[in-house]
């Protein structure tokens, strides 16, 4: 540590250390000040480092500490008052608040000492003039730590009604407070209304709105509020994450995930604070967070996952089972000492009830990166002797069901009714049935299975349906890539059962299913000649005898009117792969509607997802998301997770597409969800979550659009998802951290981002990340790395031909310049250098458009180049004072000139640079000129009737007739 030799060295060491992260490294630093404070033999010194120790003592995970100084100010105070200033007699008195808090949290401070010292509060409070505000908010806080409810209410009203004063909690922090107990009473609604303004932005503090995101999630919940919930996580998690002292919020966040089928996301949060197991110096914050562990790890057993690791205290390996009873037995101990020393048992009692909560919600998806832990796959149980057997015949009577209706779980039933008829004896029909059914579980590795099937077919007396079992297995061949095979092998049945059908030996199913067979085939090998139009030919007419010989005669038959859809369909695919995609598109939708119509909706998901992607690739947007939004519909709970998760993708890139950025997120959101569900994660789930982010970020909502692609970007990879889509998920997520004022973490985004577009062909988005990330650097106090991102910028401006953008870094260079010392030749040359590329390159514009736009650019840089000699000028003495602002009102009036050649479309600009010349001939002394200017200004906006304008343009003009009042009343109170 550098040695303090002054006072103010010491407090500049001071306000260094405050801005430290919170934690132990931050406590010690305080503790080295406060000695070496004692050395200055100033009092005053000693009580600013005592303070400043209390202070970071209280916002960690040690407040316990905070007694010894606090009580060493008091002792002080009472003794010599008059080293107090202002400031720090103001401080004394404030943390009365944190150490009345404090010792709640203490069990072994006796209740007794606490009461005594709320006491002591109010005497002290009362002499020094305050509100009883803050001390009947610290009693409410006793009694409800207590379980007094009554005592609680009547302080609670109390405090209310008592009247704000400088010793009053912040708003933000009164109202989580309030809005908290109204929670605990069970007054859900009542608690939201009272965070709303702290959870809306209007009050803020340094643990505000943390602390109330983090307490509404659950009311939230309770209320059926879930897009909020998920929300207020996402945005509550980023605040409290790397705040040491937020241990109880950041055990809300557990809860959370706990309570919402988030378990998974739940371990990883403890995984990041490995020392809220073990740290002390809060006793209350530890029974919360290990009462939520406690929770967490019973969902876990729950789910089957109790043998399974998860993180807990450091030293030993823990399973979900033994770390759930361990967080009991210290969250219960702890409980029982507070019990102990307030003489109830409402402590134990709250954390009893909390670790027994059931989950809120089944599962909440979140958007971010976190797949539910599958449970071990179970063992069939084991018949018991004696116990009640599957009925098998109404096993297989419900199997029979539903494949004769195409009901989904067809196939399942028929796996449970073989696994019941185990050692049972059966008919060759049964036998051949289940033997069907079982090799269209197995896809392209059930030919041999199919053969099986129809020899016992054969020997059940159905020769038709022995047929349509061996052309299954012939397109299953195809299926398996033997295309050729396949169309021999299905040639044989395909003849035989015509003749069977034509001599009343098999009927209409069973031909049908033979024929349909064969087209399916034909129409795999169309596939493959695409350029040959033979196999193209061969193939629709083996879907046209389909509809030849069903059409018409499907009756109440499911299965002929399923023939006959998937037909239409199969036309329509035929038409694709011959170029006519608009007859592909009609042929679909006729398909996937005589699906609907025949009660198989679930049959037309497929041809609808397929008409979904050509109105898109036809620009036919209203009938993409019409068929998006119907296969969703139609396929309804018997949609498999990777197909769910493709359509709401796509229908969230449809729906975004025209600007609906809320019902687009909802859509990325499902789609992660069912992604990850799929075991997708790293690859749909990865472009399901950069959807997302995307377009929170388009509502502004930076906070969640962060979380959800920092969760993206791990799994986005340049070989699976394009490096345009890690280039597009960093750049986002350089703006969200430079919106939530994170400049350095969204520098370093930016600049990733820029070295992956450095290798691009068109060199645009390489120049704009370059630019972005040198106002990134130079908002993070990097003024020399801003520089070079700048100069990187301009030079690639340059080459690309782009004046506008290499003028904008010559002018950001130019301020940078100016922080340097002595820097303002080096930006008075940047500036120069900018208006000549402006000049040179308006000369040279042959279209008027540009042309303006150019000049427009050079009014800027005018107007900037004078702002910044003014500044300039400010912090110079004597003489050069009056020739900077010469200089600058050269500039000015240059830049309204330049303005005032682009006439009305650039009045504002050219007014603003009018009242900027005015307030600098005001400073240069000639009161006459720059009452001109403000009178000029507002007889520019005579006849503008701003009084009835809401939009931009009304603002404006009531701003610059403000400025142009306020110019005239400055030069008339001035001194002559």
């Amino acid at each position: 540590m550098t040695e303090i030799t002054d006072f103010d060295a010491l407090r500049e060491a001071m306000a260094e250390n405050s801005g430290q992260p919170e934690g132990p490294a931050r406590n010690a630093r305080a503790e080295a000040l406060l000695t070496a404070a004692e050395k200055l033999n100033v009092p005053l010194a000693v009580i600013e480092a005592l303070g400043h120790q209390l202070k970071v003592y209280n916002y960690s995970s040690e407040k316990g500490k905070m007694f010894v100084p606090f009580a060493r100010l008091l002792r002080m105070w009472d003794e010599r008052p008059e080293d107090f200033d202002a400031y720090e007699t103001h401080s004394l008195h404030w943390v009365f608040k944190w150490v009345s808090a404090g010792m709640l949290d203490q069990p072994h401070v006796p209740l007794a000492s606490i009461e005594k010292w709320l006491g002591e509060m109010e005497h002290r409070y009362r002499l020094a003039g305050h509100s009883e505000r803050a001390v009947r908010s610290a009693e409410h806080s006793v009694a409800a730590h207590v379980g007094d409810v009554a005592r609680a209410e009547r302080a609670y009203a109390a405090w209310l009604a008592a009247d704000r004063d400088s010793m009053a909690d912040c708003h933000a922090c009164e109202l989580h407070v309030q809005g908290w107990w109204q929670a605990e009473q069970g007054r859900d609604a009542q608690a939201l209304e009272l965070w709303g303004p702290v959870l809306e932005g209007e009050y803020s503090c340094a643990h505000e709105p943390h602390t109330a995101l983090a307490s509404s999630l659950l009311p939230l919940l309770r209320l059926g509020r879930e897009e909020e919930a998920r929300s207020h996580h996402l945005r509550g998690f980023r605040l409290v994450r790397a705040m040491e002292s937020m241990r109880g919020a950041y055990a809300e966040h557990v809860e959370f995930c706990a309570l919402t089928g988030n378990e998974a996301r739940g371990l990883e949060l403890l995984a990041e604070r490995p020392a809220y197991f073990t740290d002390d110096g809060q006793p209350q914050s530890k029974l919360d967070f290990m009462s939520v562990v406690a929770l967490l790890m019973d969902r876990l057993t729950v789910l089957g996952l109790g043998e399974g690791q998860v993180p807990g205290p450091a030293g030993r390996e823990w399973t979900a089972r033994e770390l759930a009873a361990h967080a009991r037995e210290v969250a219960l101990a702890l409980a029982a000492r507070f019990d102990e020393r307030n003489g109830t048992a409402h402590v134990s009692e709250r954390a009893r009830a909390r670790m027994a909560r059931q989950p809120l919600a089944e599962r909440l998806p979140l958007g971010v990166r976190s797949v539910r832990p599958a449970p071990p796959t179970a063992r069939p149980a084991v018949p018991v002797p004696g116990t009640a057997q599957p009925d098998l015949p109404a096993l297989l009577a419900e199997a029979r069901r539903l494949s004769d209706t195409l009901r989904p779980g067809a196939v399942e039933a028929w796996a449970a009714a073989a696994e019941a008829a185990e050692g049972a004896g059966l008919d060759p029909r049964d036998r051949a049935e289940m033997a069907d059914h079982e090799a269209m579980s197995l896809g392209s590795e059930g030919a041999e299975l199919f053969e099986r099937a129809a020899g016992l077919y054969l020997e059940a007396g159905d020769p038709g349906e022995a047929l349509a079992a061996r052309a299954r297995g012939a397109y299953v061949r195809a299926l398996a890539g033997d295309v050729e095979g396949a169309v021999a092998a299905v040639t044989g049945p395909y003849d035989e059962v015509l003749a069977l059908y034509a001599a009343d030996g098999t009927g209409i199913r069973q031909t049908a299913s033979v024929v349909m067979s064969r087209a399916r085939i034909m129409t795999r090998r169309a596939h493959g000649g695409e350029s040959d139009p033979v196999p193209l030919a061969e193939a629709e007419a083996a879907v046209r005898e389909v509809l030849a010989l069903v059409e018409g005669r499907a009756g109440e038959d499911v299965r002929l009117a399923a023939r006959v859809a998937e037909a239409r369909a199969m036309l329509g695919e035929l038409a694709g792969l011959a170029g006519d995609l608009e007859r592909a598109a009609e042929l679909f939708a006729r398909g996937a509607a005589a699906f609907v119509a025949a009660g198989l909706p679930w049959f037309a998901v497929e041809y609808e997802a397929r008409l979904a992607s050509l109105a898109h690739h036809l620009g036919d947007m209203a009938e993409a998301e019409r068929a998006l939004r119907a296969a969703l519909e139609h396929g309804g709970a018997h949609l498999e997770a990777p197909g769910r998760a493709q359509l709401h993708l796509q229908l969230a890139e449809v729906v975004g597409g025209r600007g609906e950025a809320v019902e687009a997120a909802r859509h990325a959101l499902e789609a992660a969800h069912w992604a990850d569900e799929a075991g997708e994660s790293a690859t749909l789930g990865a472009w399901a979550r950069q959807q997302l982010g995307g377009f929170l970020l388009r509502q502004g909502r930076w906070a969640e659009a962060a979380e959800v692609l920092e969760s993206a970007l791990p799994e986005l990879t340049a070989e699976t998802h394009g490096d345009g889509a890690v280039v597009q998920t960093q750049w986002w997520l350089g703006d969200c951290l430079s919106e939530l004022g994170e400049h350095r973490a969204a520098a370093e985004r930016r600049l990733q981002a820029a070295e992956i577009a450095r290798q691009w062909p068109e060199q645009h988005d390489h120049a704009t990340l370059a630019h972005l990330a040198g106002e990134s650097l130079g908002q993070a106090g990097l003024p020399a790395e801003a520089d070079r991102a700048y100069a990187r910028a301009g030079d690639l401006w340059r080459e690309l031909g782009n004046i506008h953008g290499l003028v904008r870094s010559l002018r950001a260079r130019a301020w940078l310049e100016l922080r340097a010392e002595d820097g303002l030749g080096g930006a008075r040359g940047l500036m120069a250098e900018a208006v000549r590329e402006c000049e040179a390159a308006r000369k040279a514009a042959t279209d008027e458009e540009a042309r303006q736009q150019l000049v427009a650019e050079l009014g800027h840089t005018h107007r900037q180049f004078g702002d910044l000699l003014a500044r300039s000028a400010e912090d110079a003495e004597g003489a050069p004072v009056l020739e900077g602002f010469e200089e600058a009102l050269a500039q000015v009036v240059r830049s309204a000139e330049v303005f005032a050649s682009l006439g009305d479309g650039a009045l504002h600009s050219r007014t603003g640079a009018e009242l900027a010349a005015g307030r600098l001939e005001a400073d240069l002394g000639r009161p006459a000129d720059a009452t001109a200017r403000a009178r000029a200004v507002l007889a520019a906006y005579e006849g503008h009737d701003d009084a009835e304008a809401t939009d931009g343009d009304g603002d404006a003009v009531r701003a610059r007739r403000a400025e142009a009042e306020q110019l005239l009343r400055l030069v008339a109170e001035r001194p002559d």
